[in-house]
């Protein structure tokens, strides 16, 4: 099997099983597939140390929504959308208490604005909740914050969000981030969600420190999407579409110094930083409904 890289488990585990073979089980790894709100989900569990070599993902729980009807931009996908994905990282959630939303990424650069543009549109109740509660009591006390990069700040992202949850002492920390994926058509489309922390950067193999239960102390949650995919697994996967198989990483030298992302970026991004705020928004307040959120934001 030649190596792809790949931050979601679903394709991790494909590229996994292409190499086993399609009816081949790997123990402690289960997959199962459904629908929500018309978009499809696949949820993959690793619960042993062995799928978790295999794979390259710690042990936890993946969940992908498929958002291609809000690509295609079908009447009420964007509703649809966020309350999909608000109603598959609930469960993910911790019970009460306050949650800290840290949106990781450059501003600077369009592919990584995922994180930050989630913060923007995302609910911040921690301080109606504290200086008005007879009208904001109700709902669950969060903070946000959209730190930058190293580059910008000389500060990890890890060392903020440590920094705050210190602070702060949140029930949990979801970290929005860009991801990489190895398959173009999973672009800007697909949704992750995980209870495994996250490490910043590691989509385009710039790995910095973990933000994680071990790194912060609480539970760390992530929502991501695939922005990227390097351009040495997109030549295996073209290669492979043309029916030519055998290639590998080693005969693409500096294709991962390359990165491809979609021609219309920009709107993408866009869509997905706000589904993505709304969503969480939705699913730290299941009380609200989607339009009470507009209301709300908008």
């Amino acid at each position: 099997m030649a190596q792809r890289r790949t931050d979601l488990a679903v394709e991790a585990h494909q590229l996994w099983r292409e190499g086993a073979g399609e009816a081949s089980a790997l123990p402690g790894v289960r997959s199962e597939s459904r629908d929500r709100d018309g978009f499809p989900v696949d949820a993959v569990t690793i619960s042993s140390e062995e799928g978790a070599r295999a794979l390259g993902k710690p042990r936890g729980v993946y969940v992908t929504v498929e958002l291609d009807g809000l690509l295609r931009r079908e009447e009420g996908a964007f509703r649809r959308a966020a309350q999909a994905v608000a109603a598959e990282l609930r469960p993910l959630l911790p019970g009460d208490g306050p949650a800290l939303v840290m949106g990781l990424g450059n501003r600077a650069v369009t592919p990584d604005l995922v994180g930050p543009l989630a913060v923007d549109h995302l609910l911040v109740t921690r301080h109606l909740v504290a200086q008005l509660p007879e009208h904001f009591g109700s709902l669950r006390p969060v903070a946000a914050s959209a730190p930058g990069v190293l580059a910008s700040t000389g500060m990890e992202s890890s060392l903020i969000a440590s920094a705050l949850a210190g602070e702060l002492r949140p029930a949990c920390v979801i970290a929005v981030d860009a991801l990489a994926s190895r398959s173009l058509d999973r672009l800007c489309r697909t949704v992750q969600l995980s209870d495994t922390g996250v490490i910043p950067g590691s989509g385009v193999g710039n790995h910095r420190s973990p933000l994680n239960r071990e790194t912060l102390g609480v539970p760390v949650l992530t929502v991501g999407s695939p922005t990227v995919v390097d351009g040495a697994t997109l030549a295996l996967d073209l290669l492979e579409r043309a029916g030519k198989t055998g290639a590998d990483r080693d005969d693409l030298p500096g294709g991962e110094d390359f990165f491809v992302t979609p021609r219309e970026v920009d709107q993408r991004v866009a869509d997905l930083g706000k589904v993505l705020g709304y969503a969480i928004s939705l699913a730290l307040n299941p009380s609200l409904s989607f339009d009470d959120l507009v209301m709300l934001l908008e």
